[in-house]
């Protein structure tokens, strides 16, 4: 099969389009033809390597994958060759407390497909038959590839994490990236208000028609001081937070008094100053998230089916240009998902 791969961490430079061994099928297996994978930018920090994680090399990146069912292993049961599936981008031990008690991403053994083994930047991938799901009929390649990653970590921070309730004002950072543009539309299905920040007035134009209901451009205005305006002083319910060191600091202050800062990643830095003064005194909560269950990315495709969420696709590259797409990413170019077919 052809593969996009990297032999050693590093630039985009580092990334091959190149022959491999098609992948092996264990008996619980399914053998599942790309048709699309998605990026993320835990592609750009597998690539990169970070301090303390190993991961095998050569290595595959691409957690978000749809695609078709070509073979299967003998244990299977429930798919067959020509099923069209989107595959749940967790893999977990599925006997521990936190596996039985829905709550996957907790696992001791948790991994996600494409960061410490293969993923979907290939013509083929080999995945645990739990982890196929049906996918939409109507759905285009790209757009099933957009759903997974991004919108059950957004449903899971906001939904099972926040509780986010109607009427809330909800802050959602990014709102170009692929979480930031699932997070305005599950924070709208809830009857939230959202307050959306971007760099750039075109992806504040998008986000307003995803939802938003206040626009802030991070470039030229102060978020705390633009939420407190908008929430006439009190601030928000909600800080959907996935940035990190460059806007951790005005997070907090954003927040009302009992206000919910949630965070799912750290883009620009993992070190975040905060008052601890101010966190008890404003009884504030910090909550972290990290990806979501199979059941609660089951809720998530099940309301894509109905069209009450949509996956936003940004641009769609042959898969012998994904460093071209890396770049759009790490230049931050782009408003939801980079997608890449085979």
């Amino acid at each position: 099969m052809k593969a996009v791969v990297f032999h050693e961490h590093g630039g985009v430079d580092r990334l091959r389009y190149e022959d491999r061994p098609d992948p092996v099928v264990k008996d619980n297996e399914v053998l599942v033809r790309v048709r699309a994978c998605a990026l993320n930018h835990l592609d750009i920090w597998g690539r990169i390597g970070l301090p303390g994680i190993h991961i095998p090399l050569p290595h595959i990146s691409g957690s978000d994958i749809c695609g078709e069912v070509v073979s299967t292993g003998r244990l299977v049961t429930r798919a067959r060759s020509g099923d069209a599936v989107i595959v749940s981008p967790g893999l977990s031990c599925g006997v521990c407390e936190y596996c039985l008690s829905g709550r996957d991403s907790m696992c001791r053994s948790y991994k996600i497909i494409g960061y410490l083994v293969d993923g979907g930047y290939a013509e083929l991938v080999s995945v645990p038959e739990v982890n196929i799901i049906p996918m939409p009929e109507w759905l285009k390649p790209e757009e099933a590839a957009a759903v997974p990653l991004v919108f059950m970590t957004a449903w899971h921070m906001l939904v099972t994490k926040a509780e986010v309730s109607p009427g809330e004002y909800v802050l959602v950072l990014g709102a170009g990236s692929g979480v930031g543009s699932a997070a305005i539309q599950i924070a709208k299905l809830f009857g939230a208000r959202v307050i959306a920040t971007a760099g750039s007035e075109g992806k504040l134009r998008l986000a307003k028609i995803l939802g938003a209901d206040e626009l802030v451009n991070h470039s030229e205005q102060d978020l705390a001081a633009e939420a407190r305006r908008i929430t006439e002083k009190r601030g928000v319910d909600i800080v959907f937070e996935h940035v990190g060191s460059a806007t951790w600091e005005k997070s907090v202050k954003a927040l009302a008094a009992g206000g919910r800062l949630v965070t799912c990643g750290a883009t620009t830095g993992y070190m975040g100053q905060t008052d601890i003064r101010y966190l008890y005194s404003r009884q504030l909560s910090i909550l972290g998230s990290y990806m979501a269950s199979k059941g609660e990315l089951l809720k998530v495709i099940d309301l894509v089916k109905q069209r009450r969420l949509k996956p936003v696709v940004d641009k769609v590259y042959p898969l012998a240009e994904a460093a071209k797409a890396q770049e759009r990413m790490e230049k931050r170019e782009h408003f939801g998902k980079i997608v890449l077919r085979p």
